[in-house]
């Protein structure tokens, strides 16, 4: 996977740029790696099960509680992307993820991100503590024990 830029992300996309990803500097827009990231996380959601359901959610799901990016090098048409995620910590009622954007044009990382992810109850409309189905397949994932924790968040 190019040259290990994504080693240690077990959840891979590979994503091609649209002619319309870019905007009027010729390079693929801001906001497109945050629906790069997006589509990631909803891979890695899809892949541990915790992913929300169609249509209004209900129950415990999660949400997007922050998301940012640094920019590293510009995307431009043709090319594609390959969108790794993972979990690095998890917490009481939210865990962090982290991504990371490579051109394949380019051979190199074109962005990073993270992200926190709350447990929701969308039914009470409040966070909730994180479902020990949810703590388990993000360690299974991963490859590592996400037990839970007391401090507060």
């Amino acid at each position: 996977m190019l040259d290990g830029l994504l080693e240690g992300f077990e959840v891979v996309v590979t994503i091609p740029v649209a002619w319309g990803d870019m905007d009027a500097f010729h390079h693929v827009n801001n906001t497109r790696y945050f629906r790069y990231f997006e589509d990631a996380r909803i891979a890695y959601f899809e892949r541990t099960g915790i992913a929300a359901a169609t249509g209004r959610p209900s129950g415990i799901g999660p949400i997007l509680a922050s998301t940012s990016c640094r920019f590293k090098a510009p995307i431009a048409y043709p090319d594609e992307v390959q969108v790794g995620a993972r979990v690095v910590s998890v917490g009481r009622s939210s865990f962090k993820m982290e991504y990371r954007i490579v051109s394949v044009a380019l051979h190199e990382t074109a962005a990073e991100g993270q992200s926190v992810i709350v447990a929701y109850d969308y039914d009470a409309e409040r966070k909730v503590i994180i479902p020990e189905a949810w703590r388990d397949a993000l360690s299974n994932v991963e490859g590592c024990d996400f037990a839970p924790q007391t401090e507060a968040e």
